[in-house]
């Protein structure tokens, strides 16, 4: 038997990192002080006079004062989060000789065979597990977790199972009485919002929990949240948790439920939902959807929506501070809920529940897979990596998918007609990383289905040359997404957007996709002219529209193809469609100058017409940098000969550097045109000897069959000379000429120039004067004499 030892210790219940239903986790100094060490058993108890054994494991991110448990042990011991219990260590605890388990009745319908093999055999076989009879845990395997109930074992009360304990499984299944199934919504459940859930807790759980702290503060508890966010990202799911883990009793009203078509019924739904609520306190009201039923009062006509406003807002400062009631309300529209409601005393708080970034996808995607089997070659944070824009219900939507796709392999086994199907063939069922990979091709991001939004697959293997504007970009960029702390270390804000102007067919479009993948950012692509309509005022919502997507899907890249279209300059769209391309100019300057620096929101402009775009948005702090790009010199064209046939079966014979040297003035569209041209021209060749050699065969007998050769396809050079007599130029010298003007002007008529240095007589005679000399012929008059 056991012998406790020393006094109990007391810990606050924290939730766990890992998933093991045997394990839990102690801060190593803490281990120290009670002389415990990594893969001991120690003794837990809780709350009901419960309690239960279990390994500890070292966690230096756990908090000294606090043990880490899963919801598994949680629910054994009847504690939640934030709740105290105490430890011990055991010394004296035993193998096992005997025990007994059996599954409850409701987690094996529709499952026969073997269920000792499938299940438990590979539960116990893996590693040493403590067990304390009367305990509950699940077993995962073959698609479904079941649970089972340790009913006796032997030493009494505690063990060790070990390879050579004997694991009864004899008997009809348990039915489940009054034991809390384990499959309810808990903390454990939610991945992706860490920082979210902190808050929403501190404001939940302390009222309801520890309304005397408030009482003795002096100050009101908060009586409601506003989750807000694009749907999917488990809003409802957190306010299920929220419930369950506090043990509060829990209201949800789905907004249009209320409704009603008899005068005055609606707002009776209302008062009697609250009314249940503060007759069951501690409760949590949760109202879904809730722009349904609080629209803004001026924007709505009917007068029923006006009144349920009304009720709501008077019902929410009805609420007595003591009646232990929160309201949380959920909804994806914040902006269109009547203003009254969203301030402090009615709902306090306002958390922003996005999109989830990386390790954010990595938790949900091993929240939804901890009932899959899984093969060793599945790699959860590639997929976490690869799947931008996705939110909680998409990545659920994935998993799923990726099972449907081993399911449907296993087809031939499995017979539809009858009830239940074999444990064997349950576990014999494995989701690999090419279901995954195959699911990821079918779906889609549901938050940002209207508009494109993408990680580009291009890289900066496919741009040659251009290594200057590359290493321009990085820093632009990249730096913000992959190095914020050194920007808040120099106390400096990272740039909101960059300009490409230059020659059509030099690459600008491709270096912005190059960008967005090299940061693994998001990418929407906006064509200027779609963002126009004929209705009044659409075209800005437009833009905003834009903008928001953006700012939920951060980090993004924003790139504005043909900025020109909608950003020429203001005055000249006067009577052209009511003047809206001013609108639009107009109100995309306040989206770039409303940008917060916690959202990385990049943007991307291209042009061919930087002579007509207004400057207003050349200024620093909207679109920083212009970076002009040029055509492409001989190196630079001899790399897009290479990025250009990388993937095509070049002769030896050709020499690109030759190609390189021959396409003077032409731009990197007008290269490829040349490499596709001559690809088509082999191919045309290659047809050809195909058809040939078909003729031949069926002309030919048997025996000569095997003298006819396969020739390997190749581009030869001959193919490049006739694709070259067709070759042209995109951009003439005249152009080329007025892109080169324009960017030296932009540098002299608003820089210092390139030979700029202080000097040491004073920086002032040196710093006007190239702005007075270069900017047009004008002289330096003494005009800054009085300013110096």
């Amino acid at each position: 038997m056991l012998a406790p030892k020393r006094k109990p210790n007391r810990f606050i219940v924290d939730e766990a990192s890992n998933d093991d239903n045997s394990v839990v986790a102690l801060h190593p100094a803490t281990m120290d002080k009670l002389d415990i060490f990594c893969g001991d058993t120690i003794l837990m108890k809780g709350k009901k006079r419960r309690d239960t054994v279990g390994i500890v494991v070292s966690d230096e991110t756990c908090e000294e004062t606090r043990i880490r448990m899963n919801k598994v042990v949680r629910s054994n011991l009847r504690v939640r989060l934030g709740d105290v219990i105490s430890i011990f260590q055991c010394l004296d605890i035993n193998y096992g000789k005997k025990v007994h388990i059996l599954p409850l009745d409701d987690t094996i319908e529709g499952i026969t065979g073997n269920i000792f093999d499938a299940y438990l055999k590979p539960y116990f076989g893996d590693s040493y597990r403590p067990v304390r009879k009367g305990d509950l845990f699940p077993v995962r395997g073959g698609m479904r977790s079941i649970e089972f109930k340790v009913m006796e074992t032997d030493p009494a009360e505690y063990c060790v199972v070990a390879p050579d304990t004997e694991i009864y499984f004899d008997g009809e299944p348990v039915k489940r009485e009054d034991e809390e199934r384990l499959d309810g919504v808990g903390y454990d459940d939610i991945g992706g919002v860490r920082k979210q859930l902190a808050q929403i807790r501190e404001l939940v759980e302390l009222p309801l929990r520890h309304p005397q702290l408030f009482k003795t503060i002096g100050v009101k508890p908060p009586k409601g949240i506003l989750l807000y966010g694009p749907p999917g990202t488990g809003k409802t799911l957190i306010a299920k948790a929220i419930a369950n883990e506090t043990g509060a009793f829990f209201f949800c009203i789905n907004g249009p439920e209320i409704m009603s078509k008899m005068s005055g019924e609606s707002e009776g739904n209302l008062r009697n939902a609250f009314a249940e609520a503060e007759a069951n306190a501690p409760s949590i009201i949760f109202i879904d959807e809730i722009d349904s039923i609080a629209p803004k009062r001026d924007k709505t006509n009917g007068e029923v929506e006006k009144r349920i406003v009304s009720q709501l807002l008077t019902l929410m400062d009805g609420l007595k501070s003591r009646a232990h009631v929160i309201v949380i309300g959920a909804t994806n529209r914040p902006n269109s809920i009547d203003p009254a409601l969203r301030r402090f005393g009615r709902f306090d708080r306002e958390i922003d529940i996005g999109v989830p970034d990386e390790v954010g996808r990595l938790e949900v995607l091993c929240i939804h897979t901890k009932n899959m089997k899984l093969t060793e070659d599945v790699d959860l944070e590639k997929v976490a990596k690869d799947t931008h824009g996705y939110v909680g219900a998409d990545l659920a939507s994935l998993c799923t998918e990726a099972a449907l796709q081993c399911i449907r392999e296993k087809m031939d086994v499995i017979d539809l007609e009858d009830d239940t199907i074999d444990a064997e063939i349950l576990n014999s069922m494995a989701v690999i990383n090419e279901h995954f990979q195959n699911a990821l091709g079918t779906s889609n991001p549901s938050a940002l289905r209207e508009t494109v939004v993408e990680v580009p697959n291009v890289t900066w293997e496919n741009i040659g040359g251009l290594e200057g504007v590359k290493r321009e970009l990085q820093e632009t960029v990249q730096y913000p997404v992959e190095h914020p702390e050194k920007f808040e270390k120099y106390g400096m804000s990272p740039s909101k957007g960059v300009l490409f102007y230059g020659p059509p067919g030099c690459g600008k479009t491709l270096l912005a996709k190059a960008i967005a993948n090299e940061c693994q950012a998001n990418f929407i692509s906006i064509k200027g002219p779609e963002l126009l309509t004929m209705w009044f005022g659409e075209s800005e919502a437009n833009v905003r529209d834009i903008f928001d997507k953006a700012r939920q899907s951060a980090p993004c890249v924003l790139f504005f193809d043909e900025l020109d279209s909608i950003a020429i300059q203001r005055g000249n769209s006067i009577g052209d469609a009511g003047g809206a391309a001013d609108r639009v100019l107009n109100q995309l300057l306040t989206e770039m100058d409303g940008l917060s620096a916690k959202k990385t929101v990049f943007i991307i402009g291209a042009t061919n017409r930087p002579d007509i775009i207004d400057t207003a948005l050349l200024r620093p702090g909207r679109l920083d940098q212009l970076i002009y790009i040029p055509l492409p010199d001989e190196s630079s064209r001899l790399q897009i000969f290479k990025a250009c046939l990388r993937k095509s079966p070049v002769s030896k014979d050709v020499d690109l550097a030759i190609l390189a040297k021959h396409t003077q003035g032409f731009s990197g569209a007008d290269i490829t045109e040349i490499c596709q041209r001559a690809c088509k021209y082999a191919i045309r060749e290659d047809i050809a000897k195909e058809i040939e050699r078909e003729m031949r065969k069926s002309n030919a007998s048997g025996a000569m069959e095997e003298d006819i050769p396969d020739v390997v396809p190749e581009i030869k050079v001959a193919h490049f000379e006739e694709s070259m007599k067709f070759a042209r130029r995109s951009v003439s010298d005249a152009d080329i000429f007025k892109y080169q003007l324009f960017a030296e002007t932009l540098q002299q008529s608003r820089g210092f120039g390139s030979d700029f240095k202080f000097s040491e007589a004073g920086a002032h005679d040196h710093v006007l004067k190239p702005f007075a000399t270069s900017a047009g012929g004008v002289e330096d008059d003494g005009l800054y004499d009085d300013v110096l």
